[in-house]
Order: structure tokens, then C-alpha cells, then sequence
């Protein structure tokens, strides 16, 4: 009982200490009352899922910081010329995983990348990992999370794979849906098959977009 107790005072610290950081970043954009209430509810929405947790609270200000930024690009607080593309797929786990992984690598600050799921998994697919790390990229760190109305308001373009009904449609959104086997489950083999076939369409979505591949 007692090491509940600590364990849950040593969170509520990491959170405080991660708030204090994001309100600096976000200094004159969000109120400190506002900072540590979505931060709060990005952990609550990750524990809930999440297989680890430990270092949870630094995925949460990660979680966090995209949501601020994206409501920051919402109410113009920020002025953001790059498009937002934001990949959805029912886990986070696997494809929209890779997509986002490929983009980043492909587009640098060019283009800025989200990735959300409909019912988030509670680890990226390990042979995804190995997969993205055989052509060069590391996810080593992503972590799956749902997707949010700050997010999906800020997409420009909103990439579909598999989430079916469960995907939100707001009106004014660039639609896209990737019709992709899905690699839970799969071997390594059928999973790089998955990956080559994602990268081709991250390139084709690139070349759409005005954006020409840094690598």
C-alpha cells in the first residue's frame, strides 16, 4: 500500500515538472491551470492502455505537447505554414506507426506528422520496430495514444487505415483511406511487405503535398 502511495506522489511530481517545462515552451499561449490539466488527462489516457509504465509521464508531455500545438495552430496562437497530416489506424500500434515514422524521416519539419488510434494497443508491434529499423528508421520511442479533437482539428489531411466507422470525419478535411493488410500478428516478412507498400504511399502523399523526400 505504502509503495502505491509513493509511487502515485512520484507521478504527480514527474507531471508538475513536465507542466512547469511545457508552460515555458508555451509561455503567453496557455494559462499553468490549463497546461496541467490536459497533461493530466493525456497520462490518464495512456494508463489506461498502456503495457509499461514506467516513464509514462514522458510520453504524456509528449502526448501533451502535440495536443498544445495543435490547438495552438487551431486558434492561429502559432503561425504554421507547414500542412499537418495525421495517420489513424485502429491500434497505433503497426501502420499508422510506420507512416508517421517514414513521413518524419522523409519530410522533416516540412511537413508536421501526427498518429492517433480508435482503440490504442499497448505497445508499437515489435516486428514493426524491426521492420522500420531494417530501412534506417528508429520508433523505438513512439508510444500509442488515441487520437483527440484538438488533433484531428488541426490535420490538414487525415489518413485512414482500417479504423473503419470508428475514425472520425469532420467536415473541410482532406480524407484519405490506405487500404493496408494489417501486421498484428504477422511475421517479419509479411510486415516489411506492409512497410515498403506504406513508404511508397507516404512518397506518393508527398509528392502531392509540394514536399520533395530530404532522403
Amino acid at each position: 500500500m505504502t509503495e502505491t502511495v509513493v509511487d502515485e506522489v512520484g507521478v504527480r511530481r514527474h507531471l508538475e515538472l513536465a507542466a512547469d517545462r511545457l508552460h515555458a515552451e508555451f509561455d503567453g499561449v496557455f494559462a499553468s491551470e490549463t497546461i496541467l490539466h490536459l497533461l493530466t488527462d493525456s497520462y490518464e489516457r495512456l494508463r489506461t492502455t498502456a503495457r509499461v509504465h514506467s516513464f509514462l509521464y514522458l510520453f504524456a508531455e509528449r502526448f501533451t505537447r502535440e495536443r498544445l500545438q495543435a490547438v495552438a495552430k487551431t486558434r492561429g496562437a502559432h503561425a504554421v505554414t507547414t500542412p499537418t497530416v495525421l495517420f489513424l489506424c485502429v491500434h497505433n500500434a503497426g501502420r499508422s506507426q510506420m507512416a508517421a515514422g517514414f513521413l518524419e524521416h522523409l519530410a522533416g519539419d516540412r511537413i508536421q506528422v501526427l498518429s492517433g488510434g480508435s482503440n490504442p494497443g499497448g505497445e508499437v508491434n515489435p516486428a514493426a520496430v524491426d521492420a522500420m529499423l531494417e530501412a534506417g528508421i528508429d520508433i523505438t520511442d513512439r508510444f500509442p495514444k488515441p487520437w483527440t479533437d484538438e488533433t484531428i482539428s488541426a490535420a490538414d489531411v487525415i489518413v485512414t487505415m482500417g479504423c473503419g466507422d470508428a475514425c472520425p470525419v469532420l467536415p473541410g478535411k482532406r480524407y484519405l483511406d490506405w487500404e493496408l493488410a494489417d501486421p498484428a500478428g504477422q511475421g517479419l516478412d509479411e510486415v516489411r511487405r506492409i512497410r515498403d507498400d506504406i513508404e511508397s504511399r507516404v512518397r506518393g502523399l508527398m509528392t502531392e503535398l509540394g514536399v520533395d523526400p530530404s532522403r
